[in-house]
């Protein structure tokens, strides 16, 4: 595995993709399907190393694995795969009377060129392979970088796409943030990023110099918001809630940062809660080989850490173990939602509850709606007129009603945020849309064109002009 990439060694490989593009090869969409079907073969081949790759770094067990990272990735290229002839066809369109006579416009789906994709640790094949589906179906070549946090998966993805594709065509480069820097430098065509906010607005400045469009997939500053009303049926929220704090040990863009619940109903949701989390992970976690650890010693001390801050709340778990890195789903209790525990991402199996009156659920949607928005939004309710509602008017990325994370992998949907969140869409068509530029083309006519546009526009015989143009474009 190459751990250190020099500037030149960049500039090179960009420059053999950029010449790779410009031989047009990719613009053939018969080719693009074949990459495609070739990609998911070769995922399907590369599961049992992706899956001790995934145990490696995170602790996964392989149905976790399968679940998360290896059947979701192939999902996303199957959906490509169904509907790139479409999605890749030329639209046509009446140019208007403006234009007569040339009345016919087309719209050509145009690939960027040569993409840059910068993947995580969290889920490291996954949002490696799913960006990577929509850069190939929309006719780019790519580079991924892929998380230095991550070294198994990471060697695996080099492995994989090295077996299907030339360098020239796509790449998988290894490293720190160092050759992040280097990447961000060099003159690609779209950045595609997913990470923090923080690391967000450097991509963003670093591609600014090169004037490179960019998309940005991030967990939200401020974290993602569950509120439970009074009248949710309890024992549901609190099984889907433990589910989702326990999938990668918390360590999820779109995963659940701090929960408010009714305090008409806290107690009985804390004991529902308590029991999911036993039922679904055992009393002792820790010595559960199916529990996933944080990334990193530092990811273990920070969370740690936070832990401690709160001891005095912690109403379950708050105990890890640093060989292992794992650490015990832990909920504190009773928090205020002007705590700092409730205002940062906290990426972890920490679970902060904040209590308020059922009455008062609009004071709390509001001071929702006034931090930075979330990558997603949760709602446990039999009030789903009120959910709908709801959802209608907050601003976040997306989210469930009486459900969580499955927004995620719902098919023929964008996947995305705004703000600190996130800025672009993908999955399915919506990658595609990402990963190209809509071009207009006017087809002219030789015969009949009138003489509106042209000079002279005074004089008795040209004063029609304006008076006809004026008519066209009521």
């Amino acid at each position: 595995m190459k751990t250190e990439w020099t500037a030149d060694q960049i500039q090179s490989l960009l420059e053999r993709q950029k010449a790779f593009f410009r031989s047009n090869v990719t613009l053939d969409v018969n080719w693009r399907l074949t990459q495609l079907k070739n990609l998911k073969k070769a995922v399907t081949q590369f599961q049992p190393k992706i899956e001790a790759a995934l145990a490696a770094d995170l602790g996964r067990s392989p149905t976790e694995a399968y679940f998360s990272d290896i059947g979701s990735s192939l999902v996303e290229i199957n959906e490509a795969i169904h509907g790139l002839k479409r999605w890749a066809k030329p639209e046509t369109h009446f140019s208007g009377l403006m234009c007569f006579p040339s009345i016919i416009t087309k719209v050509y789906k145009m690939p960027f060129g040569n993409t840059l994709i910068i993947s995580p640790y969290n889920f490291p094949i996954l949002l490696s392979l799913a960006a990577l589906t929509a850069s190939l179906a929309g006719g780019n070549t790519a580079v991924i970088k892929a998380s230095s946090k991550s070294p198994a998966c990471t060697a695996v993805l080099q492995e994989l796409i090295a077996s299907v594709f030339p360098s020239e065509y796509v790449t998988v480069v290894d490293g720190g943030h160092d050759t992040a820097d280097l990447l961000l430098g060099a003159r690609f065509d779209k950045i595609f990023y997913t990470g923090s906010s923080e690391v967000a607005s450097h991509v963003l400045s670093l591609a600014a110099g090169n004037l490179t469009p960019v998309a940005l997939e991030l967990g939200g500053e401020t974290g993602n918001w569950c509120v439970i009303r009074a009248d949710a049926d309890l024992k549901d929220a609190a099984r889907k809630i433990a589910f989702f704090k326990l999938c990668n040990s918390g360590q999820i863009c779109i995963n659940i940062n701090q929960v408010a619940v009714a305090e008409e109903i806290a107690d009985v949701f804390l004991s529902e809660l308590k029991m999911a989390f036993e039922k679904q992970i055992g009393k002792a976690p820790l010595q559960n080989k199916e529990y996933p650890h944080l990334i990193t010693p530092a990811a273990f001390d920070k969370c740690r850490n936070k832990a401690d801050t709160y001891k005095d709340r912690i109403l379950f778990g708050g105990h890890g173990d640093s060989t292992t890195l794992r650490f015990e789903p832990t909920i504190i209790f009773p928090v205020s939602i002007e705590e700092d525990i409730v205002r940062h991402e906290l990426f972890s199996p920490l679970l902060p509850v904040v209590p308020f009156p059922d009455r008062e659920i609009d004071r709390v949607l509001d001071t929702i709606a006034a931090r930075e928005h979330g990558l997603a939004l949760y709602l446990f309710t039999k009030d789903i007129v009120w959910a709908k509602r709801v959802m209608s008017s907050q601003q976040y990325g997306g989210g469930c009603i009486n459900e969580v994370c499955l927004q995620l992998m719902a098919k023929n949907v964008p996947f995305n945020g705004t703000g600190h969140s996130g800025m672009g869409a993908y999955h399915g068509e919506w990658g595609f849309r990402e990963f190209t530029h809509p071009s207009t083309v006017l087809i002219g006519s030789n015969h009949g064109n009138l003489s509106l546009r042209e000079h002279p526009y005074s004089g008795k015989k040209n004063v029609y002009k304006k008076h006809l143009i004026q008519w066209l474009e009521r």
